[in-house]
């Protein structure tokens, strides 16, 4: 696993805490490679004991307290965007324990770079007047999806060229080069969207030139970068069957290690030379692309251990079908909710007394699973009950039919026989003749 490049130790006793963290780290690297067997927390909660140890001794050195880490890419926007799950994740569950003071003063600290970082974006964006909000955002869909089309295998000519007609366009919405509201005036942070708007056309420019074309100084970076990028991309596709939520801190270390290479805001080859501002857009689209990968999947990982997180997905699964179901039309007859029904027993009949074994474990995320489960079987019966009822209704339905057609039926012979009757009486009579007096005479 890779760690940012950070200034050794300068006395025995950072040295001493530092080696024993990074043997506790060793050891949370091995338990989380092996893949023979789940994670199980009576393994993981003596190392964690073992770190607030040494997070105590860090706070009797100082470095708690936050004032050695405000340097370098701490105070960057994407260094602090994925954190900020993991250390919720981690306030949530020590919400209802014993926490030592030192871990709640270090997540403090790091909760307190991000809301920095925060206010300052807030600060920068809420400095523009309609109608330049809307005008801002779509500049910077633009810049992204440029910038996502670049990366691309091939880079797609029509795709750039397209997209940056679209930035000119809004560039000839300017009156003297300036953006202006409904009252002819020009709002405030004007300067910010027309600096943005200039980026955009200049990167799609610089697209459509390059094509994608990389340095071989900076090539290997990009090229890890963009493997990062794909890994993280499909697994949010299929993390829900997939994922593992500590493979997830390789992929953020090995984004921390990148980002930690750059001097003075920027990436330097081997030679020593700088990135161009075109390569230095790309590895930074990249990164940034990569953090938002991870946090969202580290919002998406589930509240369950991962020993449960098979049966966990397959109830999530069902759920959803379920309620679909429901909610376009429901089930017409009984046969239709046997296969969600059998699946739920199966799963079911997978306790022991009440409780989803794994050997001897009982693994953490009962109450959740259960929870759902009864979600599934409550859904499958609201299935089955309005099947039911619809079986009865059609059912007196059709003997309403049936009795209708069958008095139908009778009415119809009885008017026939009746005719029948008449017919015949006439036939018995002989045929009549009528003179001009109307008096019948029998012939």
């Amino acid at each position: 696993m890779e760690t940012p490049a950070l200034p050794p130790p300068d006395n025995d006793r950072d040295r001493e805490v530092l080696s024993k963290l990074s043997q506790i780290r060793d050891q949370l690297v091995l338990l989380k490679t092996d893949r023979t067997t789940y994670l199980r927390s009576q393994e993981v909660i003596p190392l964690y004991n073992e770190t607030v140890e040494q997070v105590l001794k860090l706070d009797n050195l100082g470095f708690v307290d936050g004032k050695p880490q405000t340097q370098r890419r701490n105070n960057e926007a994407p260094a602090v965007y994925a954190p900020t799950t993991t250390m919720l994740s981690s306030l949530n569950v020590n919400r209802d324990q014993a926490c030592p003071r030192s871990y709640v003063t270090l997540l403090t600290h790091r909760i307190e770079l991000c809301r920095t970082s925060l206010t300052a974006l807030r600060e920068r964006l809420n400095r523009l007047e309609d109608p330049l909000p809307d005008i801002y955002e779509r500049i910077i869909s633009l810049i992204r999806t440029i910038s996502r089309a670049n990366t691309r295998p091939t880079v797609s000519v029509s795709e750039v060229t397209g997209l940056q007609k679209k930035a000119q366009e809004i560039a000839e919405q300017r009156q003297d080069g300036n953006f202006v509201a409904e009252d002819g005036r020009v709002p405030a942070g004007n300067d910010i969207v027309n600096d943005v708007l200039s980026r955009c056309l200049g990167w799609s420019e610089a697209v459509l030139e390059r094509k994608g074309a990389i340095p071989d100084g900076f090539k290997p970076l990009y090229d890890k970068l963009i493997l990062v990028r794909n890994h993280l991309e499909k697994l949010s596709v299929t993390h829900a069957w997939a994922l593992r939520e500590a493979d997830l801190y390789d992929y953020h270390r090995t984004l921390d290690r990148i980002d930690d290479l750059r001097v003075n805001g920027n990436w330097v080859d081997d030679q020593g030379n700088e990135a161009d501002v075109y390569v230095r857009r790309m590895l930074l689209y990249l990164i940034r692309r990569s953090y938002g990968f991870v946090f969202q999947l580290m919002m998406a990982s589930q509240p369950v251990s991962e020993a449960l997180l098979p049966v966990y997905n397959q109830l999530k699964t069902l759920k959803r079908c379920l309620t679909e179901v429901r909610d376009n039309g429901g089930i017409r007859n009984l046969r239709e909710v046997y296969p969600y029904s059998m699946k739920l027993n199966s799963i079911d009949n997978m306790r022991k007394d009440g409780k989803f074994m794994v050997g001897d474990d009982i693994p953490e995320g009962q109450g959740r699973v259960t929870e759902l489960l009864e979600d599934c079987f409550d859904l499958s019966q609201e299935l089955k009950i309005a099947a039911e009822d619809a079986e009865a209704k059609a059912k007196e339905a059709k003997e309403s039919s049936s009795t209708d057609l069958e008095s139908r039926t009778a009415s119809e012979a009885e008017s026939d026989a009746e005719t029948d009757e008449e017919t015949e009486d006439d036939a018995n009579d002989g045929p009549i003749m009528k003179p001009h007096n109307n008096v019948p005479i029998s012939a």
